[in-house]
Order: C-alpha cells, then structure tokens, then sequence
C-alpha cells in the first residue's frame, strides 16, 4: 500500500511539474509575443540594421546601426537633399533654343528630366511664333559629359527608372510600342514612332513593351532631334536639312526662346519619390554635380556634391557612394547616418509616398529590401525609422510591424 501510495504521488507530482512547466514556457513565450523590442531584435540578422527615434530624433531603439550596409533606393531621399541645398527648392530645369546666322536652330540641353513629348508640342508652337522655317536642327548636349555610365545600372534593362541620362533627353530615352496589323504604333498617343525608335524595335524583335535609348551613336541625342523635329513640322515649320550634333556659339547664335520646366524642384522630387525613378535621380545630382563644380557634368562631381553636403551638414567623411540613385550595391550608409538625413529631410516628409501611418521611401534590389521616413502616432507626431535589411530573402514588413508596436 505505502508503495502504490509512493508510486500515486510520484506520478501526481511530475504531472504538476509538467503543468508548472508547460505554464511558465506559455507564459514567458506570450511575454515574449507582446514585447515588440523582443520581436524586432529576432527579426534582425548581422547583415540588417534597424532604428526607431523619438520625434525630437533620439534613439529609442537599434541594432547595428553603425554596419555599412546597401540602402538600395532610400538613397534617393539623401539625392534630393542635395539637391534641395545646392539648386533650391524653385529650381527649374531649363531649355534653351538659338538661330544662327544659316538659320540653324540649336537646341542646347541642361538635363530637364521632364522633358517629354506633351512639353515638346507647346515648345513647337512657342517657336513657331519665332521662326517659319529652319535649315538643321543642331543639338548640343555638352552639358553633361558624354558617356555617362552609371555604377549600378543594368544593361539591357527594358526599365524607364534604368535608362541611361544626358543633357538633351527626350520621354525619359524610353519608347513604349505595341505592333498591331505588322505596323509599329506608339502605345503613348502623344508621342509619334520617330526613324531612330523604329530602327531600334525592328532590332529587338519583341512584338510590344518598352525599349531604351542608349549613348551607342549618340542614339539619345538624335532621337531628341527627331521627336522635336516631328512636332516643329507639325507646327507647319519647314526643317529643310537633316539633324546635327554641335555646340552652340552663344557670340554668334540668337537666343529666341528659353523653355522653363512646369515643374520645381519639390515637384520634381515628389514625382522622384513616387515612381522611384532611378534616370530621374541621377539627373538631379549630375545637374547638382555642375552647379557646385562646374559643367559638364558628371557622375564624380555629383558624388562630390554629395560627400560635400554630407560632410557639411553632419560632419561625416569617407561615406561610400557612387551614384544618386541607389542602383548599385557599392552604395553603403549606416542606420544611424541615415537617422540624420531624416532629420533633415523632415520638412519634406509631405513628398514622400504616405499610406494609413506612415510617410516612407522603399528600396529593392536583388537580396536587399529597405525601407526609412517616418511613423505617424496617433498624435501626429512624426518617429524616423530605418529598416535594411540585406538578408536575401528577408522583407520589412514584420520589422515594422513591430516597430509601429513601441509607437502605438
């Protein structure tokens, strides 16, 4: 009987031992399940970042803010700051036209990135008024430099956000087609299928989508001529020679017309924000790179206007960039300096695409996902955050879920 009893309350208590057990790992797992510091720390890897700040930009929260890693298209947000500081907020890309004394109108280009097929029909009619007929068309685009790579892009992209940039760009150096009945049509109605265009979808062999221009043959420039060419002969002035590339001679050319864009600076960044156009961003800091260091302009003084900002307005050196954009992986900025940039851009964060709580820039490459700008409490109030996370595979949505945890 003692035995039996033994026996009963051996096995009673190890049952009340796996009881308290099964409590106490429940208990400490729902802990852990409510405890959003506990669950952004397990969502991050040594090859992620992470940080959270108060409104007045103290650090709530971080993990390894201080790792150089890719920020993949949030990098944009920094191109517009440099932007904003050196070209100012009412900047607006110009245009300008001149007649020579042969006739010839010169076509002189400054990177306006909106330069599109809508703009260059108004433009046709202005000069109209002006001129009844032309000899050639002469296009000077030694603004910037020529050619222009860019560290990052992919080549053979059929991608408007990856078309390569120039002076005298014309509908973002990207033609959009379809073929119907074995003819080439535009599948954008405003603009009209130009030699150089039709030449280049005979060559890719696809039946619709979007081709880019590139710089092989000065391919970018000529198709500029011809897309202006198209709409000044609509306009009923005669073009009576062929298309040339050359440099105007302010001296000996007239200026008769000088096209200013629609559109600011801040109207061009919200756009930028917004479709996340990497041509857009590079245009802005290569224009950027001449105004602080001179034409033409290129990829080095734009980076150099950016490290100048940069070591100006946060007394930092030796940040790793190569482009404006956030295309190229050897892009590399911290949390913790990206903390920074958001303070700066704070007055801004209205450009910035805004959906339910949260004014954000996203940034996507292969392996690489990252997201910064600002949580909105209940109050209003604007909390910086930064998310990259460089774990292929790996996205910023539960982070964030997370992070919204500590705000709300």
């Amino acid at each position: 009987m003692n035995l039996l009893y033994s026996f009963y309350t051996s096995e009673r208590f190890l049952k009340l031992i796996g009881v308290f057990v099964s409590l106490t790992v429940f208990f400490f797992s729902n802990a852990f399940a409510s405890d959003p510091f506990q669950q952004t720390k397990s969502l991050i890897t040594d090859q992620d970042a992470v940080l959270l700040a108060s409104t007045d930009g103290e650090v709530i929260f971080s993990i390894n803010a201080e790792k150089e890693l890719i920020p993949a298209s949030t990098l944009k947000l920094l191109t517009s700051l440099v932007a904003i500081h050196y070209l100012g907020e009412e900047y607006r890309f110009l245009t300008d036209f001149y007649i020579d004394a042969d006739s010839n109108l010169i076509i002189k280009g400054y990177g306006d990135p909106f330069l599109v097929s809508e703009e260059i029909r108004k433009i046709a009619a202005t000069i109209k008024t002006q001129i009844p007929s032309i000899n050639h068309i002469v296009l000077d685009d030694t603004f910037f430099k020529k050619p222009l790579p860019i560290p990052g892009a992919v080549k053979g992209s059929l991608q408007p956000y990856d078309s390569p940039n120039g002076a005298l760009c014309v509908n973002f150096n990207t033609v959009n087609f379809k073929i119907e009945n074995k003819t080439i049509i535009s599948a954008e109605p405003q603009t009209p299928i130009v030699d150089i265009s039709r030449q280049k979808i005979k060559a890719s062999n696809l039946k619709s989508g979007r081709i880019l221009l590139t710089h092989n043959g000065d391919e970018i420039t000529r198709y500029a001529g011809q897309i202006f060419q198209y709409f000044l002969q609509t306009e009923g002035i005669d073009v009576r020679e062929d298309i040339r590339i050359d440099k105007v001679d302010p001296l000996t050319a007239k200026l008769i017309y000088r096209h200013v864009s629609p559109y600011n600076l801040t109207d061009i960044i919200t756009r930028l924000l917004e479709y996340s156009n990497n041509f857009i961003a590079n245009q802005l800091l290569l224009t950027t790179g001449a105004r602080v260091f001179g034409a033409p302009a290129d990829m080095d003084k734009g980076i150099k206007a950016a490290k100048k900002y940069i070591a100006e307005q946060f007394d930092l050196k030796d940040v790793a960039l190569v482009e404006g954009s956030g295309v190229s992986r050897n892009n590399r900025l911290t949390a913790h300096i990206f903390l920074k940039i958001l303070s700066k851009f704070k007055p801004y964060h209205s450009l910035m695409k805004h959906k339910d709580d949260e004014y954000y820039k996203t940034g996507t490459l292969n392996g690489v996902n990252t997201r910064a700008g600002y949580i909105v409490s209940q109050k209003g109030e604007l909390y910086p955050f930064v998310v990259f996370i460089n774990t292929p595979e790996k996205t910023t949505a539960p982070v964030m879920k997370a992070l919204k945890k500590l705000i709300h």
